[in-house]
Protein backbone atom coordinates (compact mmCIF):
# COMPACT_ATOMS: atom_id res chain seq x y z
CA UNK A 1 0.00 0.00 0.00
CA UNK A 2 1.59 3.56 -0.85
CA UNK A 3 2.04 5.39 2.12
CA UNK A 4 -0.20 8.83 0.60
CA UNK A 5 0.54 10.84 3.74
CA UNK A 6 4.23 10.22 3.40
CA UNK A 7 4.08 10.89 0.01
CA UNK A 8 2.37 14.24 0.16
CA UNK A 9 4.46 15.38 3.18
CA UNK A 10 7.72 14.51 2.32
CA UNK A 11 9.84 17.77 0.44
CA UNK A 12 13.65 17.57 -1.38
CA UNK A 13 16.05 20.39 -1.38
CA UNK A 14 15.68 20.53 -4.99
CA UNK A 15 11.38 20.66 -4.66
CA UNK A 16 12.25 23.77 -2.68
CA UNK A 17 14.88 25.37 -4.71
CA UNK A 18 13.04 24.69 -7.61
CA UNK A 19 9.51 26.09 -6.19
CA UNK A 20 11.72 29.87 -5.49
CA UNK A 21 12.42 29.44 -8.71
CA UNK A 22 8.77 29.71 -10.07
CA UNK A 23 8.33 32.51 -7.27
CA UNK A 24 11.09 35.00 -7.95
CA UNK A 25 12.18 34.07 -10.84
CA UNK A 26 14.11 37.69 -11.46
CA UNK A 27 15.56 37.82 -8.16
CA UNK A 28 19.29 37.43 -8.26
CA UNK A 29 20.08 33.52 -6.88
CA UNK A 30 24.21 33.69 -7.00
CA UNK A 31 26.27 36.77 -7.36
CA UNK A 32 30.20 35.88 -7.97
CA UNK A 33 33.11 38.33 -9.47
CA UNK A 34 30.66 40.86 -11.36
CA UNK A 35 28.36 38.08 -12.66
CA UNK A 36 24.44 37.48 -11.25
CA UNK A 37 22.88 34.34 -12.16
CA UNK A 38 18.70 34.77 -11.43
CA UNK A 39 16.51 32.23 -10.40
CA UNK A 40 15.52 31.33 -13.72
CA UNK A 41 18.94 31.41 -15.01
CA UNK A 42 20.30 29.28 -12.49
CA UNK A 43 17.37 26.71 -12.89
CA UNK A 44 17.87 26.23 -16.30
CA UNK A 45 21.84 25.53 -15.92
CA UNK A 46 21.02 23.24 -13.02
CA UNK A 47 18.42 21.14 -14.83
CA UNK A 48 21.09 20.82 -17.92
CA UNK A 49 23.28 19.80 -15.53
CA UNK A 50 20.99 17.02 -14.23
CA UNK A 51 20.50 15.76 -17.51
CA UNK A 52 24.23 15.60 -17.89
CA UNK A 53 24.73 13.76 -15.43
CA UNK A 54 21.73 11.53 -15.52
CA UNK A 55 23.17 10.82 -19.05
CA UNK A 56 26.49 9.76 -17.17
CA UNK A 57 24.28 6.64 -16.23
CA UNK A 58 24.04 8.08 -12.07
CA UNK A 59 20.71 7.17 -10.72
CA UNK A 60 19.06 8.00 -7.31
CA UNK A 61 21.90 6.36 -4.20
CA UNK A 62 24.71 7.45 -6.54
CA UNK A 63 27.80 9.12 -5.62
CA UNK A 64 29.70 11.96 -7.49
CA UNK A 65 32.54 13.97 -6.21
CA UNK A 66 33.85 17.48 -6.07
CA UNK A 67 36.62 18.95 -5.79
CA UNK A 68 36.80 22.57 -6.39
CA UNK A 69 37.52 26.05 -5.07
CA UNK A 70 34.17 28.11 -3.96
CA UNK A 71 32.20 29.20 -7.60
CA UNK A 72 29.03 29.24 -8.97
CA UNK A 73 29.01 25.77 -10.10
CA UNK A 74 29.53 23.98 -6.70
CA UNK A 75 26.37 24.77 -5.63
CA UNK A 76 24.73 24.34 -9.52
CA UNK A 77 26.36 20.64 -8.99
CA UNK A 78 24.99 19.63 -5.43
CA UNK A 79 21.57 21.40 -7.07
CA UNK A 80 21.45 18.57 -9.58
CA UNK A 81 22.35 16.14 -7.18
CA UNK A 82 19.28 16.89 -4.93
CA UNK A 83 17.31 16.38 -8.36
CA UNK A 84 18.46 12.94 -8.62
CA UNK A 85 18.74 11.53 -5.30
CA UNK A 86 22.74 11.83 -5.97
CA UNK A 87 24.35 12.00 -3.04
CA UNK A 88 27.44 15.01 -3.53
CA UNK A 89 31.02 14.24 -1.66
CA UNK A 90 32.58 17.36 -0.94
CA UNK A 91 36.28 16.89 -1.26
CA UNK A 92 38.43 19.19 0.88
CA UNK A 93 41.15 20.66 -1.40
CA UNK A 94 43.55 21.84 2.44
CA UNK A 95 43.67 17.85 2.33
CA UNK A 96 47.32 15.95 1.69
CA UNK A 97 47.36 13.62 -0.99
CA UNK A 98 47.09 10.36 1.41
CA UNK A 99 44.28 12.10 2.84
CA UNK A 100 42.49 12.91 -0.23
CA UNK A 101 43.29 9.61 -1.58
CA UNK A 102 41.48 8.10 1.82
CA UNK A 103 38.47 10.42 1.29
CA UNK A 104 38.50 9.35 -2.69
CA UNK A 105 38.27 5.47 -1.48
CA UNK A 106 35.43 6.33 0.82
CA UNK A 107 33.58 7.93 -1.26
CA UNK A 108 33.99 5.39 -4.34
CA UNK A 109 32.25 8.00 -6.38
CA UNK A 110 31.50 7.43 -10.04
CA UNK A 111 31.85 10.56 -11.33
CA UNK A 112 34.13 13.54 -10.24
CA UNK A 113 33.48 17.30 -11.12
CA UNK A 114 37.26 18.87 -10.25
CA UNK A 115 38.29 22.21 -11.12
CA UNK A 116 41.07 22.93 -13.44
CA UNK A 117 43.22 24.44 -10.03
CA UNK A 118 42.88 20.95 -8.38
CA UNK A 119 43.03 18.62 -11.47
CA UNK A 120 46.56 17.84 -10.82
CA UNK A 121 45.76 17.30 -7.08
CA UNK A 122 43.27 14.75 -8.21
CA UNK A 123 45.25 12.77 -10.28
CA UNK A 124 47.85 12.77 -7.60
CA UNK A 125 45.11 11.39 -5.08
CA UNK A 126 44.42 8.65 -7.34
CA UNK A 127 41.79 10.39 -9.78
CA UNK A 128 38.89 8.51 -10.89
CA UNK A 129 37.82 6.34 -13.58
CA UNK A 130 35.02 9.43 -15.31
CA UNK A 131 36.34 13.47 -14.53
CA UNK A 132 33.96 16.47 -15.74
CA UNK A 133 36.54 19.58 -15.68
CA UNK A 134 34.55 22.86 -14.42
CA UNK A 135 35.50 25.39 -17.00
CA UNK A 136 35.37 24.52 -20.68
CA UNK A 137 34.27 21.20 -20.60
CA UNK A 138 31.82 21.86 -18.10
CA UNK A 139 30.44 24.57 -20.09
CA UNK A 140 29.90 23.03 -23.37
CA UNK A 141 27.98 19.66 -21.96
CA UNK A 142 25.86 22.18 -20.52
CA UNK A 143 25.17 23.54 -24.27
CA UNK A 144 24.71 20.81 -25.29
CA UNK A 145 22.32 18.87 -22.56
CA UNK A 146 18.63 19.20 -22.67
CA UNK A 147 16.59 22.17 -21.45
CA UNK A 148 13.56 19.71 -19.68
CA UNK A 149 14.93 17.75 -16.87
CA UNK A 150 13.64 14.08 -15.64
CA UNK A 151 10.98 14.07 -12.61
CA UNK A 152 12.40 14.56 -8.98
CA UNK A 153 13.93 11.29 -7.74
CA UNK A 154 15.03 12.40 -4.34
CA UNK A 155 13.40 11.18 -1.19
CA UNK A 156 13.69 13.01 2.00
CA UNK A 157 16.05 10.06 3.91
CA UNK A 158 18.37 10.04 0.86
CA UNK A 159 21.72 11.45 1.16
CA UNK A 160 22.43 14.99 -0.49
CA UNK A 161 25.97 15.87 1.31
CA UNK A 162 28.99 13.79 2.27
CA UNK A 163 31.51 15.91 4.17
CA UNK A 164 34.64 14.88 5.95
CA UNK A 165 35.34 14.85 9.57
CA UNK A 166 37.94 13.31 11.43
CA UNK A 167 37.77 11.19 14.35
CA UNK A 168 39.76 11.14 17.34
CA UNK A 169 41.73 8.14 15.33
CA UNK A 170 42.16 10.68 12.88
CA UNK A 171 40.20 8.63 10.20
CA UNK A 172 38.59 10.42 7.66
CA UNK A 173 34.81 9.76 8.44
CA UNK A 174 31.68 10.75 6.00
CA UNK A 175 29.36 12.33 7.67
CA UNK A 176 25.81 11.98 5.33
CA UNK A 177 24.06 14.34 5.46
CA UNK A 178 20.17 13.69 4.13
CA UNK A 179 17.45 16.44 2.67
CA UNK A 180 15.69 15.88 5.52
CA UNK A 181 18.31 17.40 7.81
CA UNK A 182 19.23 20.08 5.37
CA UNK A 183 15.93 21.51 4.80
CA UNK A 184 15.40 21.39 8.93
CA UNK A 185 18.99 23.45 9.45
CA UNK A 186 17.50 26.09 6.98
CA UNK A 187 14.43 26.14 9.01
CA UNK A 188 16.67 26.78 12.15
CA UNK A 189 18.27 29.41 10.18
CA UNK A 190 14.98 31.20 10.18
CA UNK A 191 13.53 30.29 13.08
CA UNK A 192 16.39 31.34 15.14
CA UNK A 193 16.07 34.89 12.97
CA UNK A 194 19.91 33.99 11.65
CA UNK A 195 18.91 34.28 8.04
CA UNK A 196 15.75 36.20 7.48
CA UNK A 197 13.96 34.97 4.23
CA UNK A 198 15.23 37.16 1.67
CA UNK A 199 18.30 38.12 2.76
CA UNK A 200 22.18 37.58 0.98
CA UNK A 201 24.72 35.43 2.25
CA UNK A 202 28.53 35.60 1.40
CA UNK A 203 30.04 32.22 0.92
CA UNK A 204 33.77 32.70 1.72
CA UNK A 205 34.78 29.81 3.59
CA UNK A 206 34.99 26.26 1.59
CA UNK A 207 32.29 24.52 -0.05
CA UNK A 208 33.40 21.11 2.00
CA UNK A 209 32.38 22.69 5.04
CA UNK A 210 28.92 23.42 6.17
CA UNK A 211 29.55 26.96 6.82
CA UNK A 212 29.01 27.45 2.72
CA UNK A 213 26.96 23.94 1.98
CA UNK A 214 24.10 24.57 4.75
CA UNK A 215 23.94 28.31 4.23
CA UNK A 216 23.80 28.50 0.75
CA UNK A 217 21.14 25.95 -0.04
CA UNK A 218 18.74 27.35 3.03
CA UNK A 219 19.53 30.63 0.96
CA UNK A 220 18.27 29.29 -2.43
CA UNK A 221 15.41 27.87 -0.47
CA UNK A 222 14.06 31.14 0.62
CA UNK A 223 15.01 33.21 -2.09
CA UNK A 224 17.64 35.19 -0.92
CA UNK A 225 21.14 35.67 -2.62
CA UNK A 226 24.39 33.72 -2.33
CA UNK A 227 27.24 35.93 -2.94
CA UNK A 228 29.89 33.34 -3.65
CA UNK A 229 33.56 34.20 -2.78
CA UNK A 230 36.89 32.60 -3.80
CA UNK A 231 37.95 32.07 -0.12
CA UNK A 232 39.03 34.88 2.73
CA UNK A 233 39.15 38.04 0.44
CA UNK A 234 38.54 40.71 3.18
CA UNK A 235 37.92 43.83 0.26
CA UNK A 236 35.72 41.56 -1.69
CA UNK A 237 33.59 40.86 1.46
CA UNK A 238 33.40 43.86 2.41
CA UNK A 239 32.32 45.41 -0.97
CA UNK A 240 29.77 42.71 -1.15
CA UNK A 241 28.27 44.08 2.40
CA UNK A 242 28.34 47.61 0.98
CA UNK A 243 26.19 46.91 -1.95
CA UNK A 244 23.65 43.65 -0.34
CA UNK A 245 21.96 42.87 2.76
CA UNK A 246 23.73 40.28 4.53
CA UNK A 247 21.71 38.27 7.13
CA UNK A 248 24.20 36.81 8.44
CA UNK A 249 28.49 37.27 8.21
CA UNK A 250 29.80 34.37 9.31
CA UNK A 251 33.48 34.59 10.50
CA UNK A 252 35.47 33.31 13.57
CA UNK A 253 39.01 33.30 13.14
CA UNK A 254 39.17 36.13 10.48
CA UNK A 255 37.20 38.65 12.67
CA UNK A 256 40.46 40.19 13.35
CA UNK A 257 41.27 40.47 9.56
CA UNK A 258 37.98 42.01 8.65
CA UNK A 259 37.58 44.38 11.01
CA UNK A 260 40.70 45.86 9.63
CA UNK A 261 39.25 46.08 5.76
CA UNK A 262 35.40 47.33 7.32
CA UNK A 263 37.58 50.35 8.70
CA UNK A 264 38.91 51.46 5.13
CA UNK A 265 35.37 51.27 3.88
CA UNK A 266 32.10 53.29 4.12
CA UNK A 267 29.53 50.57 5.46
CA UNK A 268 26.14 51.95 6.26
CA UNK A 269 24.14 51.17 9.05
CA UNK A 270 22.24 47.97 9.15
CA UNK A 271 23.79 46.49 6.04
CA UNK A 272 24.34 43.15 8.35
CA UNK A 273 21.88 41.15 10.85
CA UNK A 274 24.29 39.06 12.86
CA UNK A 275 28.28 38.62 12.28
CA UNK A 276 30.15 35.94 13.38
CA UNK A 277 30.29 32.40 14.85
CA UNK A 278 32.12 30.12 16.98
CA UNK A 279 32.79 33.13 20.02
CA UNK A 280 34.91 30.71 22.16
CA UNK A 281 37.74 30.94 19.54
CA UNK A 282 37.67 34.33 18.93
CA UNK A 283 39.54 37.57 21.06
CA UNK A 284 37.13 39.02 23.15
CA UNK A 285 38.10 42.52 21.86
CA UNK A 286 38.03 41.32 18.40
CA UNK A 287 34.50 40.54 19.11
CA UNK A 288 33.42 44.22 20.67
CA UNK A 289 35.29 46.09 17.55
CA UNK A 290 33.45 43.46 15.15
CA UNK A 291 29.89 43.89 16.65
CA UNK A 292 30.99 48.40 16.65
CA UNK A 293 31.95 48.60 13.40
CA UNK A 294 28.68 46.70 11.67
CA UNK A 295 26.87 48.19 14.21
CA UNK A 296 25.67 44.38 14.54
CA UNK A 297 25.10 41.73 17.39
CA UNK A 298 27.70 39.12 17.25
CA UNK A 299 26.08 35.06 16.82
CA UNK A 300 27.27 32.78 19.54
CA UNK A 301 26.79 29.48 17.97
CA UNK A 302 27.88 26.25 18.64
CA UNK A 303 27.33 23.53 16.17
CA UNK A 304 28.65 20.56 14.26
CA UNK A 305 29.40 19.05 11.05
CA UNK A 306 26.67 16.24 12.16
CA UNK A 307 24.06 18.86 13.78
CA UNK A 308 24.16 21.90 11.72
CA UNK A 309 24.30 25.20 13.49
CA UNK A 310 21.96 22.97 16.72
CA UNK A 311 22.13 22.41 19.44
CA UNK A 312 23.30 25.60 20.94
CA UNK A 313 23.23 28.27 18.23
CA UNK A 314 20.78 30.89 19.18
CA UNK A 315 21.96 33.86 21.66
CA UNK A 316 23.86 36.83 20.67
CA UNK A 317 26.48 38.78 22.19
CA UNK A 318 25.59 42.41 22.07
CA UNK A 319 26.88 45.13 20.27
CA UNK A 320 29.98 46.45 21.63
CA UNK A 321 29.64 43.90 25.06
CA UNK A 322 32.99 41.83 26.33
CA UNK A 323 31.46 39.12 28.65
CA UNK A 324 33.35 37.54 30.59
CA UNK A 325 32.11 33.77 29.82
CA UNK A 326 29.88 32.89 26.44
CA UNK A 327 26.80 31.92 27.45
CA UNK A 328 24.85 29.97 24.81
CA UNK A 329 21.53 29.77 23.73
CA UNK A 330 20.01 26.41 22.82
CA UNK A 331 18.36 26.21 19.16
CA UNK A 332 15.37 25.73 17.72
CA UNK A 333 14.10 22.89 16.49
CA UNK A 334 16.02 20.35 19.17
CA UNK A 335 16.22 18.73 22.22
CA UNK A 336 19.03 18.26 24.43
CA UNK A 337 20.44 16.79 27.60
CA UNK A 338 23.64 17.17 29.31
CA UNK A 339 24.41 13.28 31.15
CA UNK A 340 27.58 12.19 33.06
CA UNK A 341 29.68 9.25 32.09
CA UNK A 342 26.32 6.51 33.10
CA UNK A 343 23.81 8.72 30.91
CA UNK A 344 22.59 9.86 33.84
CA UNK A 345 20.90 14.01 33.52
CA UNK A 346 22.89 15.93 35.53
CA UNK A 347 21.79 18.83 37.53
CA UNK A 348 22.46 22.58 36.56
CA UNK A 349 25.69 23.76 37.68
CA UNK A 350 27.50 20.47 37.03
CA UNK A 351 29.30 19.56 33.37
CA UNK A 352 28.14 16.85 31.41
CA UNK A 353 28.37 15.45 28.46
CA UNK A 354 25.63 16.98 25.63
CA UNK A 355 23.66 14.62 23.95
CA UNK A 356 20.66 15.91 21.57
CA UNK A 357 17.57 14.92 19.46
CA UNK A 358 16.30 16.33 16.15
CA UNK A 359 15.97 16.84 12.88
CA UNK A 360 18.97 18.46 11.64
CA UNK A 361 20.77 15.34 12.36
CA UNK A 362 23.06 13.77 9.60
CA UNK A 363 22.42 10.06 8.84
CA UNK A 364 25.72 8.43 10.32
CA UNK A 365 29.11 7.64 8.68
CA UNK A 366 29.19 6.51 5.45
CA UNK A 367 30.17 2.48 5.37
CA UNK A 368 31.63 3.29 9.28
CA UNK A 369 28.69 0.98 11.53
CA UNK A 370 30.86 1.41 14.11
CA UNK A 371 31.52 5.20 14.46
CA UNK A 372 27.76 5.65 13.86
CA UNK A 373 26.33 3.54 16.31
CA UNK A 374 28.90 4.83 19.28
CA UNK A 375 27.61 8.18 17.94
CA UNK A 376 23.72 7.26 18.39
CA UNK A 377 23.32 5.55 21.53
CA UNK A 378 20.34 5.46 23.69
CA UNK A 379 18.10 7.16 21.52
CA UNK A 380 20.44 10.08 21.43
CA UNK A 381 23.13 11.70 19.20
CA UNK A 382 26.05 12.00 21.36
CA UNK A 383 28.51 15.13 20.39
CA UNK A 384 31.36 14.43 23.13
CA UNK A 385 31.57 17.93 24.26
CA UNK A 386 30.60 18.95 27.78
CA UNK A 387 28.58 21.73 28.68
CA UNK A 388 27.36 23.46 32.23
CA UNK A 389 23.61 24.57 32.01
CA UNK A 390 22.92 27.95 34.51
CA UNK A 391 19.32 28.65 35.86
CA UNK A 392 17.16 30.17 32.83
CA UNK A 393 18.60 27.66 30.48
CA UNK A 394 21.67 29.20 29.56
CA UNK A 395 24.76 26.53 28.74
CA UNK A 396 28.33 27.19 29.30
CA UNK A 397 31.02 25.29 26.96
CA UNK A 398 33.01 23.18 29.59
CA UNK A 399 35.74 21.08 27.64
CA UNK A 400 36.02 18.03 25.10
CA UNK A 401 35.26 14.52 26.12
CA UNK A 402 37.73 14.00 23.28
CA UNK A 403 39.93 16.18 23.21
CA UNK A 404 40.49 17.77 20.02
CA UNK A 405 42.28 21.30 18.47
CA UNK A 406 39.99 24.09 16.44
CA UNK A 407 41.77 26.14 14.76
CA UNK A 408 40.44 28.59 12.14
CA UNK A 409 37.46 25.85 11.70
CA UNK A 410 39.32 23.35 11.04
CA UNK A 411 38.88 20.36 13.70
CA UNK A 412 42.64 18.91 14.22
CA UNK A 413 42.64 15.61 16.18
CA UNK A 414 45.34 14.73 18.05
CA UNK A 415 46.10 10.65 17.71
CA UNK A 416 46.29 11.40 13.75
CA UNK A 417 49.42 13.80 14.66
CA UNK A 418 51.33 11.62 17.92
CA UNK A 419 50.90 8.66 16.14
CA UNK A 420 53.29 9.57 12.96
CA UNK A 421 55.60 10.86 15.75
CA UNK A 422 55.24 7.94 17.86
CA UNK A 423 56.23 5.49 15.13
CA UNK A 424 60.15 6.43 15.86
CA UNK A 425 61.59 4.54 18.29
CA UNK A 426 63.78 7.85 18.93
CA UNK A 427 60.67 9.00 20.90
CA UNK A 428 58.98 8.68 23.90
CA UNK A 429 55.66 10.35 24.10
CA UNK A 430 53.93 12.93 21.90
CA UNK A 431 51.12 15.52 23.21
CA UNK A 432 49.30 17.69 21.01
CA UNK A 433 47.52 20.47 22.80
CA UNK A 434 46.29 23.70 21.32
CA UNK A 435 47.74 26.90 21.90
CA UNK A 436 45.66 30.30 21.92
CA UNK A 437 46.05 32.48 18.77
CA UNK A 438 44.35 35.75 17.90
CA UNK A 439 44.31 34.92 14.58
CA UNK A 440 43.52 31.22 14.34
CA UNK A 441 41.48 30.71 17.62
CA UNK A 442 43.63 27.57 18.82
CA UNK A 443 46.97 26.46 16.99
CA UNK A 444 48.53 22.75 17.35
CA UNK A 445 51.75 22.15 19.76
CA UNK A 446 53.39 19.75 19.85
CA UNK A 447 55.32 18.19 22.91
CA UNK A 448 57.74 15.74 22.77
CA UNK A 449 59.64 13.46 25.56
CA UNK A 450 62.41 12.18 23.32
CA UNK A 451 64.11 8.93 23.86
CA UNK A 452 67.19 9.51 21.77
CA UNK A 453 69.02 12.23 23.65
CA UNK A 454 70.65 14.02 20.19
CA UNK A 455 66.53 14.00 18.88
CA UNK A 456 66.11 17.55 17.31
CA UNK A 457 63.04 19.40 16.36
CA UNK A 458 63.91 19.01 12.51
CA UNK A 459 64.13 14.84 13.42
CA UNK A 460 60.65 15.18 14.18
CA UNK A 461 58.97 17.38 11.45
CA UNK A 462 60.55 14.72 9.43
CA UNK A 463 58.28 12.10 10.43
CA UNK A 464 55.28 14.13 9.56
CA UNK A 465 56.51 16.31 6.61
CA UNK A 466 54.16 16.09 3.21
CA UNK A 467 51.65 13.93 5.29
CA UNK A 468 49.41 16.08 6.46
CA UNK A 469 47.45 19.50 5.72
CA UNK A 470 49.24 22.62 6.50
CA UNK A 471 46.70 23.68 9.68
CA UNK A 472 47.49 20.67 10.77
CA UNK A 473 51.39 20.73 11.27
CA UNK A 474 52.26 21.70 14.97
CA UNK A 475 53.47 25.87 14.86
CA UNK A 476 55.39 24.77 17.73
CA UNK A 477 57.99 22.24 18.93
CA UNK A 478 58.64 21.63 22.52
CA UNK A 479 60.83 19.25 24.10
CA UNK A 480 59.42 18.64 27.57
CA UNK A 481 60.15 16.13 30.14
CA UNK A 482 57.93 13.64 32.42
CA UNK A 483 58.02 16.13 35.43
CA UNK A 484 56.64 18.86 33.17
CA UNK A 485 53.02 16.28 32.56
CA UNK A 486 50.35 15.56 34.81
CA UNK A 487 48.84 12.01 34.92
CA UNK A 488 45.59 10.52 36.25
CA UNK A 489 45.78 7.35 38.39
CA UNK A 490 45.52 5.18 34.49
CA UNK A 491 48.73 6.88 33.58
CA UNK A 492 46.75 8.90 31.03
CA UNK A 493 48.05 12.65 30.74
CA UNK A 494 45.55 15.16 31.88
CA UNK A 495 45.73 17.64 28.56
CA UNK A 496 44.13 20.75 30.45
CA UNK A 497 45.88 21.42 32.68
CA UNK A 498 48.92 21.25 30.61
CA UNK A 499 49.51 25.22 30.08
CA UNK A 500 51.33 27.03 27.44
CA UNK A 501 52.16 30.12 26.55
Amino acid sequence: MINLTATASGLTVAELFNERCGLVPQAPAIRQSGKTLTYAQLRERVARLVNVIAGEGLRRGDRIAVLAENRHEYPEIVLACAWLGVTAACLNWRLSQPELAGCLDLAAPELVFVSERHHDQLSQAGGAARVIVIGDDYEDRLRRAAENPPPFAAEPEDGLTLLFTSGTTGRAKGALISHRALIARAMILVADGILPPGTCYVAWSPYCHIGASDTSLATLMNGGAVIIVDGFQAEEIADAIKTNRIGWLSLAGTVSRMTEELRRHEIPTGQVGLVGSMADLVPRADIDEITRTLNAPYLNTFGSTETGLAPASRGRIPIGDVPEKFIKQQSSLCRIQLVDENGRPVADGEPGVLRMKGPSLFSGYLDNPEATADAFRDGWYHMGDMFIRHPGGGLEFYGRDKYLIKSGGENIYPAEIEQLVLASPRVEEAILIGRRDEKWGEVPVLLVIPRDPSLQAGDVEALYAGKLSRYKVPKEIRFVSESDLTRSATGKVIRNEIRID
